[in-house]
């Protein structure tokens, strides 16, 4: 080979390769949606569930046969009365009653097998058990509106609640939650969110922020150190429970929320009220804990239009300090203490959430508040 000879090599930008793989790629994943989105609207799944149930069916006999036709009849009625316009409008159909599932008692520690082929359901309604996951066939239910599945023994929601795009309400209070799935944020028709009292939640996705029409959020009584960003961003909320967490201070966009009505901080650690609060016009009620409260905005607490509550409780006050270094010691030893997976955990206790709940509806009517209201516990010996 000569050595002044020049050889051709072939060139190229690697951003322009790059951008059509990119491209390519990207078709490739729409392509997937669309043929995902084709089978699950097309009869072939119901179709294989109702040969599925029929083969269960054939393998019972008479008597059981009999026994499961009457508990799905028993276990779709209800007498609940509707608590939304749609679900009066739903009751003048009778086939509508037929929609809600109701399981409750400490006797049942799973869901029930027949539950999977009554995928036209509209509500359940799960209370009180020892069920602690979800079924797997629960993105089948793509009509269910309401999913109530309060004090049970609930460790996660799975990420195919994502699919549950009509859902409406979701009470997943008194569980024991850690965390909750990026996909729930999926579910934008949601309008109601309970999360309270549940077993270490302290922070929630950044993707529930896509909840444009959630009302009412409730994330009482967990581990909650600031309000959730997620929660800032929730343009249409009108309630907020915060109350019972361990908040510090609050962030200086809380008038982002613009359509707030109530606004629940009481138990927390929280030593002053921000001045943005009183730019938020649609407030109405503020419940806090007087105890360490030392700086409030004059404005908040005197505006006759607002509703000022200060739950005050002074051998509390004296009485915490104690109990947060008898938690922080406990802690330290549970640390360091091997546990088995099958112990029982104490569940929380849902009376004072539901007394002072009753108390604040009480006052709603009134034209005047109590300055200060002092915590009574009342007890009663059988």
């Amino acid at each position: 080979m000569a050595l002044g000879r020049k050889l051709d090599v072939p060139c190229s930008d690697t951003s322009l390769i790059r951008g059509m793989w990119e491209v390519r790629v990207k078709k490739y994943r729409q392509r997937q949606k669309k043929e995902q989105e084709r089978i699950e609207q097309s009869a072939l799944p119901k179709i294989d569930q109702q040969w599925q149930y029929r083969i269960y069916c054939k393998t019972l006999q008479t008597k059981e046969l009999n026994l499961l036709h009457q508990y799905l009849e028993r276990s779709t009625l209800t007498d609940k009365q509707p608590s939304t316009e749609a679900e009066q409008q739903d009751q003048k159909d009778p086939e509508q009653t037929k929609l809600i599932f109701q399981l409750d008692g400490d006797q049942w520690m799973d869901f029930p097998r027949e539950l999977q082929w009554m995928t036209y359901l509209k509500e359940w309604h799960v209370r009180g058990t020892r069920i602690c996951r979800l079924p797997e066939y629960l993105a089948l239910f793509t009509q269910l509106t309401v999913l109530e599945i309060p004090k049970n023994s609930i460790a996660e929601l799975p990420p195919e609640i994502g699919k549950l795009t009509g859902l409406r309400e979701l009470n997943v209070s008194y569980n024991r939650l850690s965390q909750v799935p990026p996909e729930l944020g999926d579910c934008e028709n949601l309008k109601k969110l309970q999360l309270t009292g549940n077993h270490n939640l302290s922070e929630l996705p950044f993707e529930l922020s896509s909840l444009k029409q959630l009302v009412h959020l409730d994330i009482a009584e967990n581990k909650f150190k600031s309000i959730p960003i997620c929660a800032l961003r929730m343009s249409s909320l009108q309630l907020l429970d915060l109350s019972h967490n361990c908040l510090a201070d609050l962030p200086q966009d809380t008038d982002r929320l613009e359509q707030l009505v109530t606004l629940f901080l009481h138990n927390n650690n929280l030593t002053y009220l921000p001045h943005c609060l009183t730019k938020i016009s649609t407030l109405k009620m503020i419940v806090v804990s007087s105890d360490e409260l030392n700086c409030i905005p004059t404005r908040l607490c005197r505006n006759p239009n607002i509703k000022f509550i200060r739950l005050c409780d002074k051998r509390a006050s004296a009485e915490k300090k104690k109990k947060e270094e008898e938690k922080k010691k406990e802690e330290e030893k549970k640390k360091n203490r091997w546990r088995e997976p099958r112990e029982e955990e104490v569940k929380k206790d849902s009376g004072e959430k539901e007394f002072i709940e009753l108390y604040i509806d009480s006052l709603k009517d009134r034209e005047t508040v109590p300055e200060s209201t002092t915590k009574v516990s009342i007890s009663c010996l059988l």
